[in-house]
C-alpha cells in the first residue's frame, strides 16, 4: 500500500441493505423473552413490560431510513490510522477562521450524542451568537464503534486512540493551527490523554466527566469535605448497583458478545438500561431522549454488530482514570446525572491550569444530547477564557 492510500481521506455513506432491516424485523418478532422479573422496581435490571414496549416500537413504528438521511446529511469520511478505519464526521463552518473542536463519544453512545449541538457550534450566528464563537467540528467513532473499522490486534486503548486522534486532526491540516478537544464518558478519558500527551496544535481539552480514585484521592486531605463525600457517594452507587457491566466487558466482553451479536433485544436492553441509569430524569428516561433518538443509538451498534467490540474497549482500558499530568488549559463541566464525580481540588493534583470549572444543576452523563443548550454555553464559555 502506498503511503498516499494510507492516509488517504475516503466520503462515506451510510447505507444499510434492506435485507439487514428485514432480517432484523424477524429477530425481532420471534423473540423468546424471559420471565418477568420479581420486583417492583428496576433493581433486577431493566422490567419486562419496559423493554417489550420499546421493542414493538421498534418493530412497528421506528423508522431507521430517517436516521439514514441524518446521517447522510452531514459529511461523512473515513480514513486508516494504525491499521484500523476510522469513520468521522468533518462539518466545517463557513466562517474559515473558526476553530477546530474535536468530539469524542464514549459507551454506549456514538456520533449521534451530538446531533443537537453541532448546528450551534459551527453556525453559532443563526443561534444568536457571534461569528467568532464559531467551530469546524471533527466528530470520530471510537475503534470497534459503528461506522469505524474493528481493530484485530490487541492494544487499542484510549492512549492509542488519542494518538490516533492526533494523527487524525495531522491529516485533516488543523494540527498546523491551533485546535481543541472535548469528551465525555470514554471521550474524557481520550482528551485527558490527549492533554497530557499534548500533540502539535492542541491547545486545550474539555471534559465533562470526571474519573478519579476515590479511595486513592480521599488519603490526602482536602478543604472540600462535601466534595470528598460526594465523590465518595457515587464511588459507593457505582459499586452497589451497577459497575456489573464494567466489569463484564472489561474480562469477559466475548462472552457477552455473543448475546449481543445475535439477539436485538440483549443488544437493546444492554444500551437502554445505561440510558436510563446515567441522565437525569424524574424516573422517565422518555422526558429526556425519544424512543426514536435511543433506538437510533441502538440500531448503530445492531447493525455494525458492534457489541462485542465495543465492548472490548473496556477489556484494553485497564485505567479507569481521568487523572493524567496536563500542563495545557483544561476546562471541565460536571453534570449531577453522571456517574463519578472528583471535587476540583483533586482535579488540580492533575490539572495544572483548570480555566474553567462548573458543576451544573441538571443534566446527566450524556450532556450534549441531554441538555444541549447548557452544554454549548459550557463550550462557548470554556473557549472564551482560553482565547483570551
Amino acid at each position: 500500500m502506498s503511503a498516499q492510500t494510507s492516509t488517504s481521506i475516503k466520503p462515506f455513506k451510510v447505507s444499510i441493505p434492506q435485507s439487514d432491516l428485514d432480517d432484523l424485523q424477524t429477530r425481532l418478532r420471534l423473540t423468546r423473552w424471559p420471565d418477568k422479573e420479581i420486583v417492583t422496581d428496576w433493581s433486577q435490571g431493566v422490567p419486562l413490560a419496559v423493554i417489550q414496549d420499546l421493542c414493538d416500537y421498534w418493530q412497528k413504528m421506528y423508522d431507521w431510513r430517517r436516521c439514514e438521511a441524518l446521517l447522510n446529511s452531514y459529511p461523512q469520511f473515513t480514513t486508516s490510522i494504525d491499521g484500523v478505519e476510522i469513520y468521522f464526521l468533518h462539518i466545517r463552518s463557513k466562517h474559515e477562521e473558526a476553530l477546530p473542536l474535536l468530539l469524542t463519544h464514549g459507551w454506549p453512545g456514538s456520533v449521534l450524542e451530538f446531533r443537537h449541538v453541532i448546528d450551534k457550534l459551527v453556525d453559532p450566528e443563526t443561534h444568536g451568537r457571534s461569528s467568532k464563537d464559531a467551530f469546524h467540528l471533527i466528530i470520530p467513532a471510537l475503534p470497534g464503534y459503528a461506522f469505524s473499522g474493528k481493530p484485530v490486534e490487541t492494544g487499542w486503548d484510549y492512549h492509542r486512540t488519542a494518538r490516533a486522534w492526533a494523527e487524525l486532526m495531522q491529516r485533516l491540516g488543523y494540527a498546523d493551527k491551533e485546535w481543541v478537544a472535548q469528551g465525555g464518558d470514554w471521550g474524557a478519558h481520550l482528551v485527558a490523554s490527549l492533554g497530557h500527551q499534548a500533540p502539535k496544535g492542541l491547545k486545550s481539552v474539555h471534559m465533562n466527566s470526571i474519573f478519579l480514585e476515590p479511595r486513592k484521592e480521599i488519603q490526602i486531605p482536602s478543604l472540600d469535605k462535601k466534595g470528598e463525600e460526594l465523590a465518595m457517594h457515587f464511588q459507593h452507587i457505582r459499586d452497589k448497583t451497577h459497575c456489573g457491566y464494567s466489569l463484564q466487558q472489561s474480562t469477559r466482553p466475548q462472552t457477552l458478545g455473543y448475546g449481543l451479536a445475535d439477539s436485538p433485544v440483549a443488544q437493546a436492553a444492554w444500551i437502554y438500561e445505561k440510558l436510563r441509569d446515567w441522565s437525569h430524569h424524574d424516573g422517565n428516561v422518555e422526558t429526556v431522549f425519544s424512543k426514536d433518538e435511543m433506538l437510533d443509538t441502538i440500531m448503530l451498534y445492531w447493525l455494525s454488530n458492534s457489541g462485542t467490540s465495543s465492548g472490548r474497549y473496556y477489556w484494553e482500558c485497564k485505567d479507569i482514570t481521568t487523572g493524567y499530568t496536563i500542563d495545557m488549559p483544561v476546562g471541565v463541566s460536571w453534570f449531577p446525572g453522571d456517574t463519578s464525580y472528583g471535587p476540583k481540588d483533586w482535579c488540580e493534583r492533575y490539572y495544572k491550569n483548570i480555566v474553567h470549572w462548573r458543576e451544573m444543576n441538571s443534566g446527566g452523563h450524556f450532556a450534549a444530547w441531554e441538555v444541549p443548550d447548557l452544554f454549548v454555553e459550557e463550550i462557548f464559555e470554556w473557549k472564551n477564557k482560553i482565547m483570551l
